[in-house]
């Protein structure tokens, strides 16, 4: 059977930048060994299956996978389904609705900013938690190819966090060090396992473009994402780890995340954190995405 297909760039407003994602349109039929096997055949970060909502007044239920394994939540394919749903629905102006995840339900804002092109924002479905202890600085650094004398910044040191996705938040001294980073497979599970998801967010407060306010390299070898050019989920944790250790007011705070530009595929996530009380009360996250590839697949 022939099925729609449409890949986009995410966290970007240029092609051939930002996270590529492939979105298939007509999935009816596909269980889930199927979608698994096209997502292999994509081989993006993550591939997105549009199906009809269970709530009619929802707009639409996504199913999520890597290469390697489904998620039940993850941000860039959030980003470029929500623009590209409005995109088809044909709206000149912003719209919200509301998509359903594994996670749960996910409010999007979604603004046309061109014929092929927009931008949406979604309010992250949870609030992150911290998700276990962390290994020590040895086996961080080693499992990362860096010194111990590599890790930490200002007052952000090593934290373990979750969204719907763990990723243990290594902060390194600046961009030099984050050039460096090289996954050794023969200490990486031993560094940031535990569980079925085993994934460093490496951050630093030097940034490639002024405005920005970090830099982010992302590595998850076991989903069969070597590196991930842009990862929203990561963000969603991350907003969780900014909260405990970054000092904030209570108020509204954007934190501008740059994320692939080793990889050549500069992306840009923009992180809102809403603090009250001295905690976090909720978080969004925003992007622009851009149409590349419309075509047909056979499955």
């Amino acid at each position: 059977m022939r099925r729609r297909f449409v890949t986009l760039d995410v966290f970007t407003t240029k092609r051939f930048a930002g996270n590529p994602l492939a979105v298939v349109l007509d999935p009816d039929g596909l269980d889930t060994a199927a979608m698994q096997g096209i997502a292999r055949e994509f081989n993006l970060s993550e591939t997105v299956f549009v199906f009809a909502p269970t709530d009619g007044s929802h707009r639409a239920k996504l199913r999520i996978f890597t290469p390697g394994r489904e998620l039940p939540f993850a941000g860039h394919p959030t980003v470029g389904t929500a623009v590209l749903l409005g995109r088809i629905d044909g709206g000149a102006n912003a719209r919200d609705f509301v998509l359903e995840e594994q996670i749960g339900l996910v409010r999007c804002r979604v603004e046309p900013t061109g014929q092929d092109s927009g931008r949406a924002t979604f309010d992250i479905p949870r609030l992150p938690e911290q998700a276990g202890t962390v290994a020590d600085a040895a086996t961080l650094a080693a499992a990362l190819s860096i010194a111990p004398g590599d890790l930490g910044f200002a007052n952000y040191t090593a934290s373990r966090w979750s969204a719907g996705n763990p990723f243990t938040v290594v902060p390194v001294r600046g961009l030099e060090v984050m050039a460096r980073c090289r996954p050794d497979m023969a200490r990486f599970n031993a560094a940031f396992g535990g569980g079925d998801f085993c994934a460093p967010f490496v951050v630093c407060g030097e940034t490639a473009e002024s405005g920005n306010t970090f830099h982010a390299r992302m590595f998850a070898p076991g989903v069969g994402v070597t590196e991930d050019p842009a990862t929203g989920s990561a963000a969603a944790a991350f907003a969780g780890y900014l909260a405990a250790h970054g000092g904030y007011r209570d108020g509204e705070h954007v934190a501008r995340i740059e994320q692939g530009y080793e990889m050549g595929r500069p992306s840009l996530m923009e992180l809102t954190l809403r603090i009250g009380g001295g905690k976090l009360t909720g978080a969004s996250i925003g992007g622009g995405a851009v149409v590349v590839t419309e075509g047909m697949i056979e499955a």
